[in-house]
């Protein structure tokens, strides 16, 4: 479970609670899932999952109380607690938490009273399921190569262009769309959007299967209309708006890995004191304490990373950009090495399909990617390092 004592300082009471209350509901809840066979089996799950977070009231902590959250404001500490509960139990329950967040994020910093008071309390219930669409073949981290257009034409903004690898995608009630008002000016022109899952010219053009269970996929945009009421924010503030949004849920990208790290050293564990070789348990050879040694402490180092960051993002009002770059940096790289460090300690067990090591080595690789990768992080620590010299 998240262990709120190591990370105490950066939290208030209520957030050890928290933790023990969401370990338990991911151990009964998500825990008893069966793993998805396939894409498809996936998709049905993740809408279920959908439900039981809202039931339970998760989801309520990435929403302001106004709109039918559980606090005044989002709580990106006990996100992450959440995170790191989920994505130990299932990385798929917490790619759902993840894109509620996510996708809900821009409404609840820019969006309209009508747009939060129509989303946000359905997005709570984990009655609608939200998508972030920025992602296009060629505007990844490049974000100001984003091609997909909105025109205006009276009182319509007339979306044209192709989404990929889209969280969501293909089951998503609501999609937040980053698409250029104006070319020419590159991120300055970027506008977001709020559009209906069926408003018309909005097409799931297919899925994109990874190796882990998670919805994925590519939609596309043919003369999609929709009305002014749908643009979220100003024209041409897109770009900040999604940037805002990043930085605030990038400490949660860590926390999850570092939930998937903590299940991968608990099962190391496990093995290592109950396998014997050369009549001795395994956890009596020198060069596997080693190896535990090393992931509990990367461990430890990169929780305080994220509840530093989570902290930040929750009393200032300020960017938070380096603290969560390098929280995410660091903790998804470490949970990495963990993984993989369980793996050879579990050998030939830790590389069966059916292994929960084995679908947290499938499940981590993605977080050194999404969302900002790892090499990018560290451009955005060393820019701001350099701004001081």
């Amino acid at each position: 479970m998240p262990d709120a004592a190591s990370v105490g300082p950066f939290l208030e009471e209520r957030h050890a609670a928290l933790a023990a209350d969401a370990t338990k509901f991911a151990a009964e809840k998500i825990g008893a899932l069966p793993a998805p066979a396939d894409d498809t089996a996936a998709r049905a799950q993740a809408r279920e999952i959908l439900k039981l977070l809202g039931e339970a009231g998760w989801i309520g902590y990435a929403v302001p109380a106004a709109y039918g959250g559980r606090a005044e404001k989002p709580d990106f500490r006990a996100c992450a607690m959440i995170r790191e509960a989920l994505a130990g139990a299932s990385p798929l329950a917490d790619a759902v938490f993840a894109l509620q967040c996510l996708g809900s994020m821009p409404v609840t910093l820019a969006g309209s009273e009508e747009q939060k008071r129509k989303w946000l309390p359905a997005v709570a219930k984990g009655e609608a399921m939200a998508a972030f669409a920025m992602t296009e073949p060629q505007a990844g981290s490049d974000v100001s190569s984003i091609a997909t257009t909105a025109y205006r034409e009276g009182d319509f903004y007339v979306l044209s262009g192709h989404k990929t690898f889209i969280s969501n995608a293909g089951i998503a009630d609501f999609y937040l769309v980053f698409a250029s008002t104006d070319l020419i000016k590159g991120v300055k022109g970027i506008s977001c959007f709020l559009v209906e899952a069926a408003n018309p010219g909005l097409r799931f053009a297919r899925a994109q299967v990874l190796s882990a269970p998670h919805p994925l996929g590519e939609i596309t945009f043919a003369r999609c209309q929709v009305p002014l009421s749908a643009r979220v924010g100003g024209e041409g503030e897109g770009f900040a708006i999604g940037m805002a949004t990043l930085d605030r849920l990038r400490a949660t990208v860590a926390a999850a890995a570092c939930g998937m790290a903590e299940r991968a050293l608990a099962e190391a564990l496990r093995h290592a004191a109950g396998r014997r070789q050369f009549g001795k348990p395994l956890a009596e050879f020198q060069m596997i304490q080693g190896k535990l040694a090393a992931m509990a402490t990367e461990l430890a180092a990169a929780r305080l990373l994220v509840y530093r960051a989570a902290r930040l993002a929750d009393i200032s009002t300020q960017r938070v950009t380096m603290e969560s770059a390098m929280a995410k940096a660091y903790a998804t790289e470490a949970a990495q090495r963990i993984v993989d460090q369980a793996v050879q300690i579990l050998g030939g067990a830790g590389v069966l399909a059916d292994h929960p090591v084995d679908r947290l080595y499938r499940a981590v690789r993605a977080l050194r990617i999404y969302e900002g990768t790892t090499e990018i992080q560290h451009l955005v620590i060393a820019r701001h390092l350099l701004k001081g010299v």
